[in-house]
């Protein structure tokens, strides 16, 4: 690997670009608990197990991540290191820094280029697959590539910039995920008022998958017939294979349990997926149960 940095007049290495953060809630769904929000985190180089360097970038990374500030808990930061122009892009190195007590992975994420006085230059999805594991409250090198006609402006610092994590409304906006099956048979009325029912709701909590009841009803052969909306709260699809139930009613009674195979049953990230679960007569534990109120749930996940 050819050497990393620039060579300089003073042969020294320093910061060209400035530190953004983030919470670490809104892009890993993951966050330490019982801990001082306003405490100092310091992190550890952490270079790319498959990065191969001469010794000297290692020194240089090593001093420039003492340079760097303390993060607080749950943070995530994008600290800007060198700029490089070719042809027809942009390179930028950054310390990716986080200040969790765990190992974490970083997926996807929009990136922003912000100028000396914050105005945005560019903006673009990076596939952060390759980063690899984030080891606990460390910094890692690595370089996001802008090309020159995904950039807003042609004039781009060669100092002062900053790269910053972009929290898109698509990221916490919750939607509504319907099956081929049920956009074909519900009345436009209905899934307007779906729609409105599901966006309008608070959204679950990042990373969460939860069971929200949306009407019980008997039929004349015994079953019991339960649609549910499943919210998912992660930014990943949530593959689903088998569910197993509890029915609640108003008595705080179960009333019906059972299992329940899916085939290819998936729910979009942010999204809610209405199901209808049939539970058959012989699964029914309780004759005339009281569904003025009622829940759902699977039975490890009962408060």
């Amino acid at each position: 690997m050819l050497p990393f940095f620039k060579k300089n007049k003073d042969n020294e290495h320093r910061f060209e670009g400035k530190e953004s953060t983030v919470s670490s809630e809104d892009f890993v769904e993951e966050s330490d608990s019982n801990v001082d929000e306003n405490g100092a985190v310091e992190t550890d180089l952490s270079i790319h197990p498959e990065w191969q360097m001469p010794k000297e970038d290692v020194y240089a990374f090593q001093f420039l991540n003492l340079e760097c500030p303390h993060l607080k808990p749950n943070q995530l930061s994008l600290a800007g290191i060198q700029s490089e122009e070719t042809e027809d892009s942009f390179q930028f190195t950054v310390f990716i820094r986080q200040s969790l007590s765990k190992t974490i992975r970083l997926w996807d994420a929009t990136i922003v280029l912000l100028g000396e006085n914050d105005e945005v230059l560019g903006r673009k999805n990076f596939d952060l697959t390759d980063l690899g594991e984030l080891p606990p409250t460390s910094s890692r090198p690595w370089t996001f590539e802008f090309k020159k006609d995904e950039l807003f402006s042609t004039e781009v610092p060669s100092e002062g910039w900053k790269l910053a994590f972009q929290k898109t409304p698509s990221s916490r906006k919750h939607s509504l995920d319907l099956a081929d099956s049920w956009e074909k048979s519900l009345a436009t009325k209905d899934l307007d008022k779906l729609k409105e029912m599901v966006e309008g709701m608070e959204p679950p909590k990042p990373g969460e998958l939860n069971f929200l009841g949306l009407k019980a009803k008997f039929q004349e052969e015994g079953s019991l017939h339960i649609t549910l909306l499943i919210r998912n709260g992660s930014q990943k699809t949530v593959n689903l294979e088998q569910v197993p139930l509890l029915v609640e009613d108003a008595s705080g009674e179960v009333i019906a349990k059972g299992g329940f195979k899916l085939e290819e049953f998936s729910i979009k990230g942010n999204t809610s997926k209405p199901w209808t679960f049939v539970f058959p007569a012989e699964l029914i534990q309780k004759q005339d149960p009281d569904l003025s109120t009622w829940k759902v749930y699977p039975p490890q996940k009962k408060a």
